[in-house]
Parts: C-alpha cells; sequence; structure tokens
C-alpha cells in the first residue's frame, strides 16, 4: 500500500494505492483500509457512510475478481484501489486489467429470474454500487481492463 497527499484547487487530498491479488479472500484487505482511511478525518463518516462504501467497494472488487481475468496467471491477476479523501468526499477507484467490461463477460448484466421470480446471483453489482454513491464512472483502464470510480459526499 502507498499514499501520497496532493493538494488541489479544492482543498487537501490524500491518496492512498492498494493492489490485491484478484482472489476473493483479499477483498477484505480492501475493507479494512476504506475503514481506516475514514478515521483519518477529524469527523469520522457516519456508520451507514461507512456501510454503504464498503459494500460499494465489496461489489466492485467482486466485479475484477469474478470478470476480468481468463487466462492470465495468478502474478498477473490484480485489482489495484485508490482512495482519495478529500475535503468534502471519499472517492475509491478499482481498477483492473484484464478483458474489461461489458456484457460478454458478466459487468453490469440484466438481473436474471428463476422459476420463483427471485433474482438470480449476480447481476446486480453495478446497479447497487449507483443506487449507494453520489458520483458513479464506469470505463476502460488506462491499460486496458476497466476502471470503476465512485464518490461519497462527506458531511462536515
Amino acid at each position: 500500500m502507498s499514499s501520497a497527499e496532493n493538494g488541489s484547487g479544492n482543498g487537501h487530498v490524500q491518496v492512498i494505492r492498494l493492489t490485491i491479488p484478484a482472489k476473493p479472500e483479499y477483498i477484505a484487505l480492501g475493507r479494512l483500509a476504506l475503514t481506516g482511511i475514514s478515521r483519518v478525518r477529524d469527523e469520522p463518516l457516519s456508520a451507514e457512510d461507512l456501510g454503504d462504501l464498503k459494500l460499494a467497494l465489496t461489489e466492485a472488487c467482486t466485479n475484477s475478481v469474478r470478470h476480468a481475468y481468463t487466462g492470465e496467471t495468478d502474478a498477473e491477476r490484480t485489482v489495484e484501489i485508490v482512495y482519495e479523501l478529500h475535503d468534502d468526499r471519499l472517492v475509491v477507484e478499482v481498477a483492473d486489467t484484464g478483458a474489461g467490461f461489458g456484457v460478454s463477460n458478466g459487468w453490469d448484466l440484466p438481473p436474471v429470474s428463476t422459476n420463483g421470480g427471485d433474482l438470480s446471483e449476480g447481476g446486480l453489482g453495478i446497479a447497487i454500487i449507483k443506487a449507494l454513491a453520489d458520483e458513479f464512472e464506469l470505463d476502460t483502464g488506462g491499460q486496458g481492463g476497466s476502471r470503476l470510480r465512485f464518490a461519497k459526499r462527506l458531511q462536515s
């Protein structure tokens, strides 16, 4: 994990980068880092805001872990999480260098109903993130793959 502090026109920004192997068991590290980062502020995030951010982060990382990589070796399968703590918001970016997003690899699929009309597993991650975040972006990463970025405005 690395960190940097940037000054910008919008005040002080702290940037923390965490690169994890693209395996489900490492997603918890991203959640733990988010919890620690949320406590850096003079006024910590509310339990509700932190819970929303942790759920959104889990969904974003899970999409990368489940859908991004097919033929790469384990060493090449990574997910980068960037946390930006601004004075007025917390921004989280999750990026991978895998196959990219789209219907063909499972990203943003519409829910599929089963016999009883219930939703099948998967397909709701992007919708959940959009519902929980105040800002949302999804596009191709700089080195291919996917980049999902979301933000939550913070009360001061």
